[in-house]
């Protein structure tokens, strides 16, 4: 009988080796269009004399860029964290988006400083006579391949081609939500000024950005923007890269803007860390700063600020007025969508912060504008107490 059943289990076998072959070679394929489709959104590592830059940061330090502090990861906490992940990571309706007029960008604003909030972390800042760009995404999707990332929840509030001219597009880093390869693409010829940290310039230069149009920048560097404004690269707590083989193989930056008026401050992505002290001393106080508050986790809590330490953060850099930013556009995290805005609006009324909290699209002003109306649905979230952000080697 057994001699009669070992037919069976070979032919078993062989099928069973069939089916794992068609489905590696049908994994090697998906991977491979991905590649390919991707290719060109990786960019480029630097060399040569940006290379050596590089290297000669204080910043730098085997192979990579280092954090002062380390961040740390939970992974387990990472892969268990998609079985807690909100019912409300996605807006079920459509957002009161407001669609600016060009026109309504021909007069400089009355107060000197007008901030118009385009979804995450993309701002249009109005300061001193002079006009920035942050972290311009007016791609489909934070991914390689925009047909399996995350998908954006409203279309650019305003087209390229319909915004004031551009004095200088300030990059954070190198990350997908905030280095957007279709957008830089679009904007390569414009006639201004790209200022990026450490090793992103490469990238840049094989979009098709000028060399000469772009600014490299390490920590605690100055650069003029014309008569008014002078620009501040300012430490952050976080990482980069773009693929699997270059992580931190770029630095990333938060700026301060100096007007003759006003400072602001935006931190691009960040952790927690003690040297946000040193920025206020050194630059503050600031008028108004734009600080994100979404994409956390208590897997990641160095990764990302969270909304309470948002807060403190605001309030350790010496800032008036607070915008929080890079939330309402992209689902990036296990919590739901409005979690962050609600839970930077408890702990801001707890600390006395004022905060401004702009419908995507609208434009404010700092100094004029009173609080803004709470414009988004009311879903269920989960509190600082339900689920802490708990940032490592940070003295409170």
């Amino acid at each position: 009988m057994a001699e009669a059943d070992e037919p069976k289990k070979r032919k078993r076998f062989r099928r069973t080796k069939r089916v794992l072959t068609i489905l590696l070679g049908l994994l090697l394929l998906f991977g491979l269009i991905l590649i390919v489709d991707g290719w060109r959104a990786f960019g480029r590592a630097a060399t040569g004399e940006r290379r050596a830059a590089m290297e000669a940061s204080p910043q730098w330090g085997d192979g990579v860029f280092e954090n002062p502090d380390p961040l740390y990861n939970d992974f387990t906490g990472m892969i268990t964290g998609l079985f807690r992940k909100s019912d409300y990571g996605a807006p079920e309706d459509a957002l009161p988006v407001i669609e600016p007029e060009p026109a309504s960008y021909d007069e400089p604003p009355p107060s000197g400083l007008r901030i118009t909030w385009l979804g995450h972390s993309t701002m249009l800042i109005e300061l001193d006579g002079k006009v920035f760009l942050t972290d311009p995404v007016w791609g489909e999707s934070p991914s390689p391949v925009t047909w399996l990332g995350p998908q954006r929840w409203y279309p650019p509030p305003i087209a390229l081609e319909d915004l004031p001219d551009i004095d200088a597009v300030l990059i954070s880093h190198d990350h997908y939500d905030h280095l957007d390869h279709p957008t830089i693409e679009a904007i390569a010829e414009w006639d201004t000024t790209f200022v990026v940290p450490l090793g992103v310039g490469a990238h840049l230069i094989y979009w098709g950005v000028p060399e000469e149009r772009i600014v490299t920048v390490d920590w605690w560097d100055r650069q003029r923007i014309g008569e008014t404004v002078e620009l501040v690269s300012v430490p952050s707590r976080h990482a980069s890269g773009r693929q699997v083989f270059d992580q931190n193989g770029t630095l990333w930056t938060g700026y301060a803007l100096l007007g003759t008026s006003h400072k602001i401050y935006f931190s691009g992505d960040t952790g927690l860390f003690d040297g946000m002290r040193e920025i206020g001393e050194r630059l503050g106080p600031f008028d108004v700063t734009m600080i994100e508050v979404g994409a956390y986790d208590r897997a990641w809590p160095d990764w990302h600020l969270g909304p309470e330490n948002a807060v403190l953060a605001h309030q350790w850099v010496k800032g008036d007025v607070m915008i929080p930013v890079h939330w309402g556009l992209f689902d990036l995290a296990y919590h739901g969508w409005t979690e962050p805005v609600e839970r930077t609006v408890v702990a801001a009324n707890a600390k006395g912060v004022t905060l401004l909290t702009p419908k995507p699209g609208q434009s404010v002003e700092p100094e004029t504008t009173p609080v803004l109306e709470h414009w988004w649905p009311d879903v269920p979230w989960e509190t600082a107490e339900e689920h802490p952000i708990e940032t490592t080697r940070v003295h409170r």
